[in-house]
């Protein structure tokens, strides 16, 4: 990663609104190490304190390439593009990391991540994925997951409007460890 790119940066001091920024921006989701990882497109899902952390929350189809990755991988990366990164978000959505090399595609620079600010418990943990075009990068433990069912939905008028197909998605919550901000 280069040091003059981007900062180490508090979690708690970031001031947005992530809702928005889930829907209105998108991230990538990025699960791996430098030397072997995918990533995806995603625009649900949200930040929270849970279990005395403050998390991210994830979900990711099993029928998605990066899901194997979600499985095996300890943590991921989260990045966001701010205005105009919406082309390549739209790229890495449309394609499969299975046939293709989506960043490459989408002209985005993948770079290494220590997985948590210095001084953290991750210390020495394996580096984590995310890209130099990037505004804002963070970095997750995978602490939980969940496959969603449909037993599960409260309102059961959402199945048909999000699982026509009967592919629900597994919930991953991640203790967030450290955040990055391009300087």
């Amino acid at each position: 990663m280069s040091e003059s790119t981007f900062k180490a940066i508090e979690w708690r001091s970031i001031k947005e609104n992530f809702s928005e920024r889930l829907a209105d921006e998108w991230m990538l989701i990025s699960p791996g190490t430098p030397g072997r990882w995918n990533t995806m497109t995603a625009s649900w899902g949200g930040f929270g304190h849970v279990w005395s952390m403050d998390v991210a929350f994830v979900f990711v189809r099993p029928s998605r390439h990066s899901f194997g990755f979600m499985e095996k991988e300890e943590g991921f990366t989260l990045s966001f593009f701010g205005e105009g990164g919406n082309k390549a978000l739209e790229i890495c959505g449309a394609l499969s990391g299975r046939d293709t090399d989506k960043a490459n595609a989408a002209g985005l620079r993948p770079i290494a991540f220590p997985p948590a600010v210095e001084g953290s418990r991750a210390a020495g943990a394996p580096e984590r994925v995310g890209f130099e075009e990037a505004r804002l990068v963070i970095s997750c433990r995978k602490v939980f997951a969940q496959d969603l069912a449909k037993s599960s939905f409260v309102d059961p008028s959402i199945l048909p409007r999000q699982y026509a197909r009967g592919d629900l998605h597994r919930l991953y919550v991640g203790a967030i460890e450290g955040a990055w901000r391009r300087e």
